[in-house]
């Protein structure tokens, strides 16, 4: 079976349209991860897209077409709010070919966290080009309770967002954090400069997962900041490992 889907997230952001668009199009690396994108209508987008909208900085969007019906279109709209503000709507519509409900619950909730990293990184970060590293944890971290552990290692099983925590990474040192997001799948932390987010993948069937975005230092120099992101993984991802043995 098969399932068309759109999703539809919308959000003020504290930053202006150009801020917004910048890091929608150029600086995916910071919030969601590295993304390719010729710049102009037309031109080529992540995963064989085509840029089907761009008219900065109120309008980008990307469509792919695939086999047997599928289809994915990614579109953002931004108009400018007071204040130095902006309204991003942001859709997300495709097919589904397998675990429809699943997928599609998936979708939506990995769709509230990223849009909100967005919005972390204009407000914190504005202009500012990150390292991205991914992590993923063993199998057993596919246990019903997996995110839960890591909560609970992180320290922010009974805070809500807003709180600050601090944890003790080996090769990293201490860690000190505010808890910007706080779901029952995710988690996001944010400090002076990098933002660390925590997928509970294995309610949809995975392993829990990370990502690391580094906005600070040599990050602006593209080997450097490759090199530190790296190091960052391989500390996250021994202790992922040594939280599930």
């Amino acid at each position: 079976m098969t399932r068309e889907f759109k999703i539809v997230h919308e959000q003020q952001i504290d930053g202006t349209p150009e801020q917004v668009f910048a890091a929608a199009t150029e600086g995916s690396a910071g919030w969601l991860w590295p993304v390719d994108i010729e710049l102009k209508l037309g031109g080529a987008g992540p995963f064989g897209s085509s840029v089907t909208a761009w008219d900065p900085p109120h309008r980008y969007a990307n469509h792919m077409d695939g086999e047997n019906g599928f289809y994915n279109t990614l579109e953002f709209e931004i108009s400018e709010r007071p204040d130095g503000k902006s309204w991003l709507r942001y859709v997300h519509s495709g097919v589904i070919f397998e675990d429809e409900e699943n997928q599609y619950e998936a979708a939506q909730q990995h769709t509230a966290f990223y849009q909100h990293t967005l919005a972390q990184v204009v407000k914190y970060f504005p202009g500012r080009q990150a390292s991205f590293a991914e992590v993923q944890g063993p199998e057993g971290s596919g246990a019903a309770d997996a995110l839960q552990r890591v909560k609970a290692a992180l320290g922010i099983s009974d805070v809500e967002a807003g709180h600050r925590v601090s944890v003790t990474i080996d090769g990293l040192g201490h860690v000190d954090a505010e808890v910007d997001y706080l779901a029952e799948n995710f988690v996001g932390l944010r400090t002076e400069d990098a933002m660390y987010r925590f997928f509970g993948r294995n309610a949809f069937g995975s392993v829990v997962g990370m990502t690391i975005h580094l906005f600070g230092g040599d990050a602006s120099d593209e080997a450097a900041g490759d090199e530190i992101a790296r190091t960052e993984a391989a500390a996250w991802g021994a202790w992922l490992n040594g939280l599930f043995g």
